[in-house]
């Protein structure tokens, strides 16, 4: 396995929840069986059980939280997609605005359901999208007034020149956008709360319980290497960690990239104070973008991706502190004391992907966040929940937007991500965004 992916991540560290579950060792007969123990799996479940559907088995071939869940920033963003624009000739105006409405969703479920289920995720409201030109300063203009028309009562509020330091630290950004409605989550802790809460309904919970094989039907029957499962639905929601023999209809339809965070040390207040005077979380508006926050313990996260050539690299301390200190060059002397890296499970489009498979309408799909799964994954899922339990015009939307098929990324994987960074980044300067 890549060192990235088993690197120890500052989620691994500070959980704080110590939850073990078996591994599948015999045979049950559910209504529902989900592959994947990350936040897809975890709130398709919990939404399902909450409408009274209980009757569940997740199976996590390694453990929850293994995959993006637990690597990411940490960032409660408004918005569910990139560019909602390219979806715009498939659902027509009318689809475009309920997907709009939707998107804004995202922070409100999380804030609730950690309140519903008294979840210890360290949540934290503050967030501020960052411009470093004029054209991204019209981007932002242009989002502040969308982000007013769907929450008029939050503090959301454009600010340029030198109040921008009243939002972030840095010398880089000439513009902000701050929106305290969204904010920065523990992503492992909330995901570990929302399945003890599913638990608690009965969902039943298997890790290191890896499928080895599937038969489609009436009633789906997966298999694992010391056990089975029966169900009358099924739900794929392996995201970046799909098995290509297994379901190859949704394997073709995305392709990974990575990204990779840093955790400082624990830095002194002021310090703290002069990074973050919105204690928030931040992200430019760059197509391949650079995120950050200041954790619960005071310490900083820093992620980003390679921006044009796809590869990992060899010392992701040294390059993660490498970007770090562009934005906060007075941070020269602060330790880095965690490095970390992942997959992230793309689609063409950059919008989640849920449906059903042509031929086998019992068996669900979501995945290709595009690197934005934490927020958008609670809207996505409780769209998809409606869809798996008893339908919904919200589910009839989401899942005809058409999925296209990406050739040749198994041999090809590095040279399509690298032209399609090229591209996005480029492309980015006529949208706004560079």
């Amino acid at each position: 396995m890549n060192n990235a992916v088993d690197s120890l991540t500052y989620y691994a560290a500070t959980k704080k929840y110590d939850l073990r579950f078996p591994t599948l060792r015999e045979d049950l007969d559910v209504d529902v069986v989900i592959i994947g123990g990350g936040f897809s799996g975890i709130n398709t479940a919990l939404e399902l059980a909450e409408k009274g559907i209980t009757n569940i088995a997740i199976l996590e071939g390694r453990y929850l939280g293994y995959g993006s869940t637990g690597r990411n920033g940490g960032q409660v963003m408004a918005g569910i997609g990139h560019d909602l624009e390219v979806i715009k000739r498939h659902i027509g105006e009318k689809g475009l605005e309920t997907i709009f409405q939707i998107s804004n969703l995202g922070a409100g479920i999380i804030r609730d359901r950690i309140a519903k289920y008294n979840i210890d995720a360290d949540l934290c409201r503050g967030y501020s999208y960052l411009g470093m030109n004029n054209r991204q300063e019209k981007t932002l203009r242009s989002w502040l007034k969308d982000f007013k028309a769907v929450s008029p009562d939050e503090d959301i509020e454009l600010y340029t020149g030198s109040d921008v330091k009243k939002v972030i630290g840095s010398d880089v950004y000439t513009c902000a956008l701050k929106h305290m409605g969204a904010g920065h989550v523990h992503s492992l802790n909330l995901l570990l709360g929302e399945a003890k809460a599913a638990t608690d309904f009965g969902v039943k919970i298997f890790e290191n319980s890896q499928v080895m094989d599937i038969e489609y039907g009436s009633r789906v029957t997966v298999r694992t290497a010391m056990g089975s499962v029966r169900a009358g639905k099924m739900l794929w929601a392996c995201n970046a960690f799909l098995n290509s023999g297994l379901e190859p209809y949704i394997y073709k339809k995305v392709v990974n990239t990575y990204a990779f965070q840093l955790m400082t040390e624990k830095l002194p207040d002021d310090l703290v104070e002069r990074i973050s005077p919105i204690r928030g979380a931040y992200s430019d508006i760059r197509p391949v973008i650079d995120y950050f926050r200041v954790t619960k313990e005071n310490r900083l996260l820093f992620g980003s991706a390679t921006p044009f050539i796809e590869h990992i690299p060899s010392d992701l301390k040294a390059w993660n502190r490498h970007l770090m200190l562009k934005v906060f060059p007075y941070l020269q002397d602060v330790k880095v004391e965690l490095a970390w890296g992942g997959p992230l499970c793309c689609s063409a489009n950059l919008f989640p992907q849920i449906g059903s498979l042509p031929q086998h309408n019992n068996v669900f799909y979501v995945q290709g966040y595009s690197g934005f799964g934490v927020t958008p994954s609670h809207i996505v899922c409780k769209v998809l929940a409606e869809g798996m339990a008893e339908g919904s015009e919200r589910y009839d939307l989401m899942s005809s937007i058409p999925h296209v098929n990406i050739f040749g990324k198994d041999k090809l994987r590095h040279l399509m991500v690298s032209a399609g960074k090229i591209w996005h980044q480029t492309s980015g300067y006529w949208k706004g965004r560079r």
